[in-house]
């Protein structure tokens, strides 16, 4: 009998080892799938407000069509120039996220608000399905490897998936960012070209040492998600609800759990995103990340780190809260086994235990009734 049960023990083991592979290969694709759905939804909802906040950060004026347009050119962004009379500057009130809106809807139309879009959706879809499979992966080795599940983790896999992600998809963004700072009717083919006949491979990195530096950002944003989680998990056991249920009040959860840790990442980490912005600009001054610092730290002074911050906010914390959420559901929702499957399984666990405790049974009759 014993040797029965060393039997199904061992077959028991094989049939793991065979689906161990299996279970990590799917789990890798959830993981690129959800990624991917989830940057493209937040892509597309957040659109207009991603090209007024590309047109803040520039170093240039973005609004000068019309009679009287809003001058972004200074660093406060808080003057209106008139036209007819260039040498009068009247001091008004910064210019709103509603008035550029305004303005690029009158002068460019709907598609002026959703420049940009098409290399966005080219490049989101991969690069969140990149960065949240490395992310996923390496925190998996790291926890295999430590044995347990740290914030040094959450700080490595972070920065391993956003330095993959930034330069896998750098020259998208360049494109994006070009596209986004035209008034005219500039394509993308056309933007490449002008940008591989000036500067070759190289002209499509430009920028990327800004999203290097702009990986704290990313660090710190999972870093505080991945605490605030673990909490929202915790409670969620406490109160026997299952932390993987795709509900209603898990889905609220993980929308302000996402909200709040981007809202503190982009605050503090923001000035990259201006730098990187000018150093994509055509035909400027700035060269170098430590260069445009010090050049809008000096002409602008620390506000000039910080243009467009609100617009930022505005559309990161959705967007983020969008992507994230998503996320997480998609990965309840394809992590969880079918019932039926899972029915089947318990039961023939069950059916085994019952046929190994029968034959024991008659094994210690049978070896009685000898004695």
């Amino acid at each position: 009998m014993s040797t029965t049960v060393s039997d199904d023990n061992s077959t028991n083991g094989e049939s793991q080892q065979q689906q161990t592979p299996v279970n990590s290969s799917r789990s890798s694709t959830i993981h690129l799938f959800a990624g991917g759905l989830a940057g493209t939804f937040g892509a597309v909802l957040t659109c207009p407000l991603e090209v007024i906040k590309t047109r803040y950060q520039s170093s240039r004026n973005s609004f000068s069509k019309g009679p009287n347009h809003l001058d972004l050119s200074s660093s406060m962004s808080n003057t209106l120039v008139h036209n007819d009379r260039p040498n009068a500057f009247v001091v008004t009130k910064r210019p709103s996220i509603i008035k550029a809106f305004r303005y690029i809807l009158r002068y460019e139309g709907i598609p002026g608000l959703f420049k940009g879009l098409v290399p966005n959706l080219v490049g989101v879809a991969p690069s969140r399905a990149i960065y949240f499979f490395a992310y996923a992966n390496t925190k998996s080795l790291l926890v295999e490897s430590m044995e347990r599940e740290t914030p040094l983790v959450h700080v490595l896999s972070a920065a391993t998936a956003g330095i993959a992600m930034s330069t896998c998809t750098n020259p998208l963004w360049f494109v994006k960012t070009r596209l986004q700072l035209d008034q005219g009717n500039l394509r993308a083919m056309d933007v490449v070209r002008n940008i591989y006949r000036a500067n070759g491979i190289r002209g499509f990195y430009k920028g990327i040492t800004a999203s290097y530096v702009g990986v704290s950002e990313t660090i710190v944003h999972f870093v505080i998600y991945e605490q605030i989680k673990a909490q929202l998990q915790l409670s969620q056991l406490n109160q026997n609800h299952s932390p993987d249920d795709p509900g209603f009040f898990n889905f609220i959860s993980y929308l302000g759990a996402a909200a709040c840790s981007k809202s503190c990442a982009s605050t503090l980490c923001y000035p990259h995103e201006v730098i990187r912005t000018r150093l994509r600009e055509e035909g400027t001054k700035y060269r170098t990340f430590l260069q445009t610092f010090k050049t809008v730290l000096k002409e602008e002074s620390i506000s000039g780190l910080y243009r467009g911050l609100l617009t930022h906010l505005i559309r990161q914390i959705p967007n983020t809260a969008i992507m994230m959420s998503t996320y997480e559901i998609v990965i309840a929702l394809f992590s969880a086994p079918p019932p039926s499957s899972s029915t089947i399984e318990v039961t023939t666990v069950q059916t085994k235990k019952v046929l190994l405790n029968e034959a024991d049974s008659e094994a210690n009759a049978s070896n009685q009734s000898e004695i």
